[in-house]
């Protein structure tokens, strides 16, 4: 298949300079690059407001789950915002990353919380048994699973404003 304007192949159907072509292209995928971007910097609001609020350096803050603001949330709603600005609001792919993006978030503070929250009991009777109990040496759950409503909301907004500043900056 040859391209519209040059005569030649275009990097999408020719197999030589697609391997080429895709090495460099997702350098370029604005909606990647968007979630990636507010991911990190969900993971590092909570690791300087970690440190904040505790006065020491927890690295577990730069890839761990739960806080404020949701990384999941940041990361999906910067992804389907930079769809809809690349590719259209109106389009599938915009639906379909769109709803990605709330089950992700209905997880997130649904199932994911309320497991968290389980954790927090189960580890309580672990501690509460008698030291001659065969659990009572177990490791204890991880609790900060999930989060609250106000921090999804928060990682939503952090999202889309990073796949906003990403198009304004796209566009210089």
């Amino acid at each position: 298949m040859r391209g519209l304007n040059d005569g030649g192949a275009s990097p999408s159907t020719d197999p030589a300079a697609s391997s080429s072509y895709g090495s460099l292209a997702i350098l370029q995928n604005y909606p990647l690059i968007s979630a990636f971007a507010a991911f990190a910097i969900a993971q590092l609001i909570k690791f300087f407001t970690s440190w904040y609020k505790e006065k020491r350096w927890d690295a577990k803050q730069l890839i761990g789950s739960g806080g404020m603001p949701s990384s999941h949330s940041a990361t999906v709603t910067a992804l389907a915002v930079s769809i809809g600005f690349q590719d259209g609001f109106g389009g599938s792919i915009f639906a379909t990353s769109m709803i990605l993006a709330c089950v992700v978030m209905y997880d997130a503070f649904g199932v994911r919380l309320h497991a968290g929250r389980q954790a927090e009991v189960l580890n309580q009777i672990v501690y509460d048994l008698p030291a001659e109990h065969p659990l009572a040496d177990s490791r204890p759950l991880q609790e900060l699973l999930g989060h609250t409503p106000p921090q999804v909301i928060a990682g939503a907004i952090l999202g889309a404003v990073t796949a906003s500043i990403a198009h304004l900056i796209g566009k210089l």
